[in-house]
């Protein structure tokens, strides 16, 4: 093809992209050497924690070419998923008695609605230009998907390590394509984070230790989601009422004031979950989750991790006797993860109640 054939092709990959649903599509080229030293540092750093699959694929995450053989462009998309049926997040964080769930899980698993829309866009490619050598991805595989979709021109990667778009904030998913075409590459997003500190000032564990700095260990998404062994005590109080995900730095981020709720049907809230009651979840039997989170992300982290953060979560309310009730009920829990949360938990209560028992009149 013509370098004007592979310009026209790309203006129509980026019209078919919004036609299936993409908010916007862009394209990058396959050098990421800035960022793959930023990565092999934060790795040596141990900021990763127990996430070993960031180590195993070596330079494959920042290569594309050695993930994908032939890979001379990727096509990057982003899709919003805010939903607009949603309770108040603040409203829900204010309300110890609730459970906080990242907005992004509260309806259906985004790996396979956003692979199968990036899978019709390279049928589409396919029907105009011919078969053509390429791979999709959502999240699913060693991709730099944050760097790739910043030099497509999606949007630049804010000091909380998040995507931000100047006109869409950032509540959206990221998937892509690697292909082979030479296709014309779009310019890569400017960052307008400027002074602002909003979201290192909001996170709740200190994780955001520097401007563009994550430290995987002590983000409450990593502990209640990726984390699979014991959630650090000194960390538990912290961690408030979420049980799975947190989203703080993305509430106080200013650009997402120009966020658009999502016009997916599959990613509108489900089950409650938007403001579920803890003790309702913690009551929740093995087949209730299987049931309540099919198709859905919570599932990945499994029963026994999804009853420790609600554990934590309870152990953080307010001293409330139907809590106490619920823990207790779990005192014995098979799994000896679930019974040291809940150990943990029914001290804190101790610890609150005992207050109340020598204020009473005698």
């Amino acid at each position: 093809m013509t370098e004007t054939d592979l310009s026209r092709l790309a203006q129509r990959i980026k019209a078919w992209g919004r036609e299936l649903g993409f908010q916007q599509v862009g394209i990058a080229g396959a050098d990421l050497s800035g960022d793959e030293a930023l990565l092999k540092r934060w790795l040596a750093e141990g900021r990763h924690g127990e996430m070993a699959y960031m180590t195993r694929h070596g330079t494959r995450r920042s290569r594309p070419a050695e993930l994908v053989p032939g890979t001379a462009r990727v096509i990057a998309a982003r899709m919003d998923y805010l939903p607009e049926d949603g309770a108040d997040p603040w409203q829900v964080l204010g309300d110890a008695r609730l459970g906080y769930v990242s907005r992004y899980a509260l309806g259906r698993d985004y790996h396979r609605l956003v692979r199968k829309r990036l899978q019709a866009l390279a049928d589409r490619i396919i029907g105009e230009a011919g078969p053509f050598g390429y791979r999709v991805f959502t999240d699913s595989a060693p991709v730099l998907e944050k760097p790739l979709a910043r030099n497509a021109g999606l949007g630049w990667i804010g000091k909380h390590t998040n995507l931000i778009h100047t006109g869409s904030g950032s509540w959206f998913f990221l998937g892509e394509i690697y292909t082979d075409l030479a296709l014309p590459v779009d310019q890569a997003a400017e960052d307008r984070c400027g002074t602002c500190h909003a979201c290192m000032d909001a996170c709740p564990t200190g994780a955001i230790t520097g401007p563009y700095q994550l430290d995987a260990r002590l983000c409450i998404s990593y502990l209640t989601i990726e984390l699979r062994g014991s959630i650090p005590p000194e960390l538990r109080p912290l961690v408030g009422n979420r049980v799975y995900g947190c989203d703080d730095c993305q509430l106080v981020c200013p650009w997402n004031r120009y966020a658009h709720f999502t016009r997916e049907p599959g990613f509108q809230s489900r089950h409650g979950l938007d403001a579920p009651e803890l003790v309702e979840l913690f009551r929740w039997s093995e087949d209730d989750f299987l049931r309540l989170t099919e198709g859905s992300a919570i599932r990945r982290i499994g029963y026994a991790c999804w009853l420790r953060n609600v554990a934590v979560a309870l152990g953080n309310a307010p001293y409330d006797s139907r809590i106490v009730e619920a823990l207790q009920e779990r005192r014995e829990d098979p799994s000896p993860l679930v019974r040291e949360h809940v150990a943990w938990a029914l001290e804190q209560h101790q610890q609150k109640r005992t207050p109340e028992i020598n204020r009473a009149p005698r």
